[in-house]
Parts: structure tokens; sequence; C-alpha cells
């Protein structure tokens, strides 16, 4: 268990923060939407098409550049944002249930970690708001 004040941070990963939420909807349809230009433009921001191959590189409409580590459809995608790495995880827990993931790692400090705890928070809220719609 960490110590106080060093919750969120990780040997391997450094500071790092995550939030989940289930949302009442089959896996696929919470996959295409974050997979698509508005989803993607809600979690990492307005893209000119974010690419799906490894190793291709992006650059968001704010110029902040990245690069593709892993796309597997209907599951993840695991990119790098700055000097950071945004992974976005979608799983099926139960016929119409999906438990969506945003995971971000190598945060600079505590109070990195807690900014990106609201972003993180707020982008959940955004999404979730547009699949209801």
């Amino acid at each position: 268990m960490p110590a106080s004040g060093t919750t969120g941070l990780t040997k391997d990963a450094g500071w790092e923060i995550g939030v989940s939420k289930t949302l009442p909807l089959p896996a696929d349809a919470v996959w295409d939407f974050i997979a698509s230009p508005e989803g993607v433009a809600l979690w990492l921001g307005v893209v000119d098409g974010l690419p799906t191959e490894k190793g291709a590189r992006y650059e968001t409409a704010d110029g902040v550049t990245g690069e593709v580590r892993s796309h597997r459809p209907g599951d993840r995608i695991r990119v790098t944002y700055g000097g950071t790495t945004i992974q976005v995880a979608v799983s099926a827990t139960g016929p119409g249930k999906t438990v969506l993931r945003f995971h971000q790692e190598h945060l600079a400090d505590a109070g990195e970690r807690e900014r990106r705890r609201t972003h993180w928070k707020a982008v959940m809220e955004r999404v979730a708001g547009e699949l209801r719609t």
C-alpha cells in the first residue's frame, strides 16, 4: 500500500491516474464512439484522423504530438501524448453493459496527477453524455 502522498506513484510508470465508468451500452457502441473523430476529439483532442498503425505519429490541433503504441479494434488504443502515455480501453461486462477506462501514466508529479484526474473525470462525463444522446 502506498504511503500517504504517493498514491498514484508506481515503480514502472511513475505518476499515473485512471478513471473508469460502467455504461449501459454494448461494447461495440462505446468503441465505435471512442474511436470516431468526435470521440477522439473528446479524449485526445482534435486530430486530423488518428492513425491506427503502431508507430504512426499524430499531432493535435493544439500542437501536442504523439505516436500510436497499440490499437486493438474493439478493445484498446494506447498512444503517447507529449511525455506521457494514454490508454483507452473498452470491456464488455454483461449484456448491454460496458466499462470504459481512461489511464494516463508517466505524469510529472502528484500535482499533475491531480490535474489529470480532474481532466479525465470531466472527459468521462462528456463521453457518457454524448453516448446518452
